[in-house]
């Protein structure tokens, strides 16, 4: 597709990467030449330099035969202004990135206006996200499929789990409806395992259930599930409150710690029943005054990525605590992983997966049948959500007589909203949705999951 990006800050040129690395034809609009020169230096990109929001700038980068426009620079008002008119010039469909929570509702009533696609608040996804995980705060990340009725849920193989040491073969004794798909063992390993794999302790593993499965077998492996009770937050900017937001709705006590003392009077006045105190995070004696040692959950969002990796591990250090560290910069994200720092995010990934999979749903109604993506363990593994069409190869076949690539695995299947870890002898059928977990970039059709040097599918018995 033809996909025009304006802005080539951190999110433009996440998305940017993403896009044109899955095959799009992507040109990156800004009024800074340097950024412009950066990503000609990495990405197979066009680049125009000017204003965004001139339809002179627009006609030059192609917008009156594009399919996508993602304006994505650090002003709302510029990006709202693109969209329209991009779309006034011929451009098929807009996404907007909108931070401010003032618009929120302004947009749903002009949205058709505008002829906005889609609004993207990168700080809001990424306290969602953060909500989710702390709703099981044993677990590193959750992505889900099926409109929430299938999880992929990522945690770590303590060395008194009953899982280190274990065949995969041997999980039917936790009677639990769930398949492991990915493990990550050390730094840079990552395996799709078979049946007669070992796991390990330290081992990072992701399982892919039903909610309610997934959280019986974690119950049997005797993993926490109850969600935190009592959190404390440092940094009350955007996505600080955000999460205190999303966690006071669902009952939970929440601290945040802020040095800007006018951020705090807004923060408090906008969630009453939360305690905000102005303060310096960083400073030990008042982590520790405040109940740092005794907290549930720890989670450091202040806009330094060193103060928060520092905050994380002092956290892990004094307390028991669920942590959560907000980080935005990609660079040295070995290092980072290597720490322990609970579960990390990127808000600029975050973001960019959600117009990722806009993309996705796009590319459906030219014949792509990917309803939903995942990049996992930073882009080494993919989760694909495809739906099964009658044209399907598949269709009818049993999985284990399916010639299937190497570095692949079907999670699960969704029919009719119930969920499916698959046995061999279970076939998929033209309706059903099925979560695909593999090792292999560029997968765009269900078929593409077949080996044809394997040999043609046989239904004979």
């Amino acid at each position: 597709m033809e996909i025009i990006i304006v802005g080539s800050g951190k999110i433009g040129s996440t998305v940017a990467e993403q896009l044109s690395r899955s095959g799009h034809n992507i040109t990156i609009i800004d009024s800074r030449p340097e950024p412009l020169q950066k990503n000609t230096e990495y990405l197979d990109v066009m680049t125009v330099e000017g204003n965004g929001a001139s339809h002179l700038v627009l006609k030059e980068a192609g917008a009156e035969k594009a399919d996508l426009l993602i304006a994505a620079t650090s002003a709302d008002e510029l990006n709202l202004l693109c969209c329209l008119i991009a779309k006034k010039l011929g451009t098929k469909h807009t996404i907007a990135r909108v931070r401010n929570p003032e618009y929120s509702r302004e947009l749903e009533l002009i949205k058709d206006d505008l002829g906005l696609s889609l609004s993207v608040n990168p700080e809001l996804a990424c306290a969602t996200e953060m909500a989710r995980i702390l709703r099981i705060p044993s677990a590193i990340k959750i992505d889900t499929f099926a409109r929430g009725r299938v999880e992929l849920l990522k945690f770590s193989v303590t060395p008194d789990s009953p899982l280190a040491g274990m065949q995969l073969t041997d999980l039917g004794k936790f009677q639990a409806k769930v398949l492991i798909c990915i493990v990550e063992r050390g730094e840079d390993k990552v395996y799709i395992p078979s049946g007669n794999f070992q796991l390990a302790a330290g081992d990072k593993i992701s399982i892919v259930a039903s909610p309610h499965d997934a959280r019986t077998f974690l119950r049997r492996i005797h993993v926490a599930t109850n969600p935190v009770q009592q959190v404390l937050i440092v940094g009350a900017g955007r996505i600080g409150y955000y999460l205190a937001r999303q966690l006071l709705d669902a009952g939970a006590k929440v601290k945040l710690v802020d040095s800007d003392r006018k951020r705090c009077e807004l923060v408090s006045q906008l969630l009453p029943q939360a305690t905000v105190i102005h303060g310096d995070g960083t400073d030990q004696n008042l982590l520790r005054e405040i109940g740092l040692e005794h907290t549930d959950a720890f989670a450091s969002l202040t806009g330094i990525d060193e103060e928060n990796i520092l905050l994380s591990l002092y956290a892990h250090h004094v307390s028991h605590a669920k942590i959560i560290t907000k980080i935005n910069r990609t660079s040295f994200t070995d290092v980072i992983n290597s720490m322990d720092l609970g579960s990390v995010f990127y808000p600029r990934y975050i973001a960019a997966d959600t117009i990722g999979r806009y993309v996705r749903a796009m590319e459906n109604s030219l014949g792509s049948n990917v309803e939903t993506l995942y990049k996992l363990v930073g882009g080494k593994a993919e989760a694909l959500e495809f739906r099964v069409t009658a044209s399907s190869a598949l269709c009818g076949v049993p999985l284990q007589k399916l010639p299937l690539r190497n570095n692949l695995l079907i999670g699960c299947i969704n029919r009719r909203g119930r969920t499916v870890i698959p046995k061999g002898s279970d076939t998929v059928e033209p309706g059903d949705t099925v979560v695909v977990v593999t090792t292999i970039p560029g997968l765009n059709d269900l078929d593409d999951i077949l080996d044809r040097r394997k040999g043609s599918l046989c239904t004979e018995e």
